[in-house]
């Protein structure tokens, strides 16, 4: 494992391409986003997938895995038809700490799917994944750090490289992340949802 300084505000592309190779080498890297750091993969990689939902102690289908999408056009590739009253959400909130709860298309690996067959979808306004997302041209499937039980979720590196070194092949270090959720938001059906506040406020 490796840990890679990339500048949050300039991100260096040729650090971007080495954290691109390890991700389309079909391996684990941590990434910074607008919310918390989060371990993540292709996400045509199903066997990372797995091993991303070992990482977090659940199975797949209960793991609340999200698709990291590099914009809103992505979005529509992954999901089922939605209402306009939804994209207009979709389009006032995204990119930002936002996940948006949408039904899933045949596109998504029903490795982790769950009985309802929808997905979390996020468009971070982090310009380190952001761009990573963009150089692998692919989606990422995303899960943050999960929690132990003496600490809320990491986001100081040298806690993330003590306790997770030894379970991915590269740790990027974009400096502190918000530490602080995501609102997420269910749009599987005709009207979206407020499930849970986060630190920003839905734009409606």
């Amino acid at each position: 494992m490796s840990k890679l300084e990339i500048n949050v505000s300039n991100p260096e592309e040729k650090k971007l391409k080495i954290a691109a190779e390890i991700l389309s080498s079909n391996k684990l890297i941590i990434c910074p986003t607008d919310s918390y750091y989060a371990i993540v993969c292709l996400l045509s990689n199903k066997n990372g997938i797995e091993q991303i939902c070992k990482i977090v102690g659940k199975k797949p289908e209960k793991a609340n895995l999200s698709i990291l999408c590099f914009s809103l056009k992505n979005i529509s590739d992954f999901t089922l038809q939605f209402s306009k009253s939804i994209y207009k959400i979709l389009n006032k909130n995204l990119p930002g700490p936002y996940t948006f709860i949408m039904r899933a298309n045949n596109k998504v690996p029903k490795l982790f799917l769950n009985k309802k067959k929808t997905i979390g979808i996020r468009v971070t306004s982090n310009k380190i994944t952001e761009k990573l997302i963009e150089m692998v041209n692919e989606p990422l499937v995303c899960s943050s750090i999960p929690l132990n039980e003496e600490s809320e979720y990491k986001h100081h590196i040298d806690e993330i490289l003590a306790l997770y070194s030894n379970k991915v092949d590269l740790i990027i270090d974009g400096g502190d992340c918000p530490n602080k959720g995501s609102a997420v938001i269910d749009c599987s059906g005709e009207e979206p949802e407020l499930i849970r506040e986060g630190y920003l406020p839905l734009i409606i």
